[in-house]
């Protein structure tokens, strides 16, 4: 080896561990650390920390050295609690009105709007402004709508000849449908704008051919346009079914759960028995039990969309 060779050997620098690879991945992973703590502290904790809270008796003012493992009372109880089974009825009645009517009502809206000339943009702005405001703010104007003697609505029906109108959020009878009703016409204007975003994407050269083969528009919005919206109503199935078993904000601002528990829902229950009557470990166990039933039912559905699509 010559002695120029040598000389570069000898002088040529053995690698860093501390080069600027290594400082760009350490300096990424740091602005990452406040996104880890903050998923750690309002996330992955109280999630643990609530099924811990199941198998316990706490009443939350006592402080955390209240806490009594009791096992599986909690669950127990909950099996032969009537307020819960009384709650899930609810929960589910509303559920099953709620969801095919916000879907139903937003695909045909979607539909009309889609095949409108003029104003199209007009329609989708108006149709998604309820779903953008407040729930306390559109409840108020469904509380002086719905207002049993004073409200516009029934005053419409008494003029058309209905002696005894609903009584509404003041009735047994109608109380959960007026909830129902607020719910839909304020989800709507959503499930509108991603049904139009779904239908621009379906190929024209599908409704020409059916065109060309004599298909009526019935058919070709049963044949054509139901099929080709299969995923986005997937999606918004799956939406409105976590939705319908998150209802809180209305309820708490019109009805309290009431009139006799007519309108008491599970997160309303929930609410009641942690934060009203102070019974934390049995809230944590309703709450287990909602998640439960709503990831029980998001599979079925899961499973049933893959079979039919």
């Amino acid at each position: 080896m010559s002695e120029k060779a040598v000389s570069n050997y000898k002088t040529k620098k053995k690698p860093s561990l501390w080069n600027n690879k290594i400082k760009e991945s350490i300096s990424g992973y740091l602005f990452l650390v406040p996104e880890f703590i903050g998923v750690f502290l309002l996330g992955i904790f109280p999630l643990f920390f609530s099924l811990y809270l199941s198998f316990t008796d706490w009443d939350l003012v006592s402080g955390l050295q209240s806490i009594n493992f009791i096992g599986l009372e909690n669950y127990r109880y909950l099996f032969q609690d009537p307020a819960f089974f009384l709650t899930l009825k609810n929960n589910l009645i509303f559920s099953a009105v709620y969801v095919p009517a916000s879907i139903i009502l937003a695909l045909l809206i979607a539909i009309a709007i889609s095949s409108a000339v003029y104003f199209r943009d007009f329609f989708k702005i108006a149709f998604f402004i309820p779903y953008i405001s407040t729930m306390v703010a559109v409840a108020s104007v469904f509380a002086v709508l719905f207002h049993p003697s004073l409200g516009v609505v029934n005053n419409f029906l008494m003029s058309i000849g209905i002696e005894n109108p609903p009584g509404w959020f003041g009735s047994t009878d109608t109380a959960l449908w007026g909830i129902i009703i607020i719910s839909v016409w304020q989800v709507v204007g959503y499930n509108v704008v991603i049904y139009i975003a779904g239908i621009t994407g379906i190929s024209k050269e599908l409704y020409e051919s059916a065109q060309i083969d004599g298909a009526g528009k019935f058919k070709q919005f049963l044949y054509i346009t139901v099929p080709q919206l299969g995923p986005t109503t997937f999606f918004l199935l799956i939406t409105s079914i976590v939705n319908s078993f998150k209802v809180f904000d209305v309820i708490a601002f019109l009805t309290q759960g009431g009139p006799n528990n007519a309108t008491n829902v599970l997160v309303y229950y929930i609410y009641e028995e942690g934060f009203q009557n102070f019974r934390m470990g049995y809230a944590s166990a309703l709450s287990w039990i909602l998640f439960l039933i709503v990831a029980a039912i998001t599979i079925v559905t899961a499973k049933s969309q893959k079979q039919q699509f």
